[in-house]
């Protein structure tokens, strides 16, 4: 057995996309449904954004969410400074690692896996 992608349930696929692709860098890989279900990947890993009428936002406290997405890079600073660039702001920290809300308020969190 092995994961085969990450489903995330939006509001707005559209939206959703915009923000994992422009802000995120993460890549457009298809859509289906003409928009509504919108594939994208990161380092070989597939998401898929799939419409929601209400998606659970993940808590108010990143310690209280429920699955959050963690995005591993080697150079921390440099990411977080290029994140910033594009106009992604992080909304608090866990363990010194930066976390960020997506339009739906799922949590993402940027870690140096070998500051760990």
């Amino acid at each position: 057995m092995r994961i085969g992608h990450i489903e995330l349930f939006v509001t707005d696929p559209q939206a959703s996309k915009r923000f994992y692709c422009e802000l995120l860098g993460f890549e457009l890989v298809t859509e289906q449904a003409q928009g509504r279900l919108v594939w994208l990947a990161l380092d070989g890993r597939e998401v898929l954004l799939r419409p929601a009428t209400a998606p659970r936002n993940g808590g108010v406290a990143y310690g209280d969410s429920g699955p959050a997405l963690v995005l591993y890079t080697a150079d921390l600073p440099a990411t977080l400074a290029r994140l910033r660039d594009r106009g992604l702001e992080p909304c608090g920290q866990d363990s010194g690692c930066p976390l960020f809300r997506d339009p739906d308020g799922h949590w993402l969190q940027l870690v140096n896996p070998d500051a760990h």
